[in-house]
């Protein structure tokens, strides 16, 4: 039987809630054993993936086979399964121009454009054109819906660099004025630049947080 995104998102949220209190675990060995279980869980069901996609990649007819593969990658939830486990059949620069064929009649509407450049040691490089070109005021809107639609398509890469991309007027801040910024940090894996590295400490169970936490990416366009 299977499950509607809302319920889907609501076990994801479930398995998070499980994780961070394996993390919190004060006994460092149970926390260790837990880590190697969930570890184990996702070896095995990464070998299940990798056996379906041999088996399908086997089939009689290549026309049927290649259609099922798209299928597989066009379903969210199964795409991000098999990147997790470095089992997707499209490569990341092919899924990239299609997540900016996608975005591509939203930015002209606004009289902007993006071309790629390419995909280097796991950096998408982009070119913004048109009224998205040196113009902050369009560029922050048009920026954000390229990267969500990217990341979207391809979270396993680890930066997106964009040339053209104006940074806003700096603000005039009052004498004495302690910015926030200094006071405190944010941090987001959309970076214009890169999504930054997971935080050592966490890589025991990084991979199940990612399964847990792919139901619930949605791109949302004005």
């Amino acid at each position: 039987m299977l499950v509607d995104d809302r319920e889907l998102t609501e076990r994801a949220a479930q398995i998070g809630s499980l994780l961070e209190r394996i993390e919190s675990l004060p006994d460092p060995a149970l926390r260790a054993t837990a880590a190697e279980i969930l570890q184990g869980l996702l070896t095995l069901y990464g070998e299940g993936l990798a056996r379906m996609l041999a088996i399908v990649q086997q089939r009689d007819d290549p026309a049927a086979g290649a259609a099922l593969l798209d299928a597989f990658a066009a379903d969210e939830l199964i795409a991000h399964l098999l990147l997790l486990h470095d089992l997707h059949p499209v490569d990341v620069e092919t899924r990239v121009a299609r997540a900016l064929d996608e975005v591509r009649p939203y930015l002209q509407s606004h009289g902007g454009n993006v071309e790629l450049l390419g995909v280097d040691d796991g950096v998408a490089r982009l070119r913004l054109q048109g009224s998205c070109h040196g113009c902050p005021s369009s560029t922050v809107t048009l920026k954000s819906a390229i990267e969500e639609a990217i990341w979207k398509a391809a979270p396993d890469l680890d930066g997106i660099d964009a040339e053209g991309v104006a940074e806003p007027p700096p603000i005039s801040i009052p004498t004495g004025f302690i910015p926030a910024s200094t006071l405190t940090r944010r941090t987001s894996k959309q970076s214009a630049v890169s999504k930054g590295p997971i935080a050592e400490g966490s890589a025991d169970i990084c991979d199940t947080r990612l399964v847990a936490s792919v139901a619930s990416q949605r791109v949302e366009q004005c």
